[in-house]
């Protein structure tokens, strides 16, 4: 039982990591991207963030409550625990947040794909869109960090 919950934990964390770290990088290049005003760039960058999320987020995004909730039973701690609860408040506000972002992540992609394959500039709606996605990148990736925060403290928030 003791290498299954080491294992896991490992998985667990290493899933976290895989999550926070790619909404992190992806934020970033889709930043850098937009400032430069290259659509050959915008639309590679968009591509690769789309892709990033599919490899990387999702899978994560799975793994990492479906394990927390494991290693909670394994554990013996109850759903009601503070810091736990709370935890699982905060992943639905990143997930809910990062949801409408995704699919907005799709979209830009084919915008600035057209732009790009059309030699013309980006539309408004990149534009429009790529403000919203970075606003939306606030909530999602701070309630992230916070769930981080409490799973490694084991302390809640409120």
């Amino acid at each position: 039982m003791a290498l299954l919950i080491s294992i896991l934990k490992t998985i667990h964390v290493f899933a976290a990591i895989l999550f926070l770290g790619t909404g992190a990088g992806s934020a970033w290049y889709k930043l850098r991207a937009a400032r430069s005003r290259d659509v050959h760039v915008i639309a590679w960058c968009d591509a690769e963030v789309v892709f990033a999320d599919w490899v990387f987020t999702v899978p994560a995004g799975v793994f990492v409550p479906v394990s927390g909730l494991w290693l909670a039973h394994l554990y013996s701690i109850p759903l009601t625990t503070d810091w736990l609860l709370q935890g699982l408040v905060g992943y639905c506000i990143a997930g809910i947040t990062w949801l409408p972002a995704a699919f907005m992540q799709v979209r830009m992609k084919r915008l600035s794909a057209r732009a790009r394959d059309e030699e013309t500039e980006l539309p408004r709606d990149w534009y429009r869109m790529q403000r919203a996605w970075a606003l939306l990148g606030v909530p999602s990736f701070g309630a992230t960090v916070a769930v981080v925060w409490m799973m490694v403290s084991k302390r809640a928030l409120f």
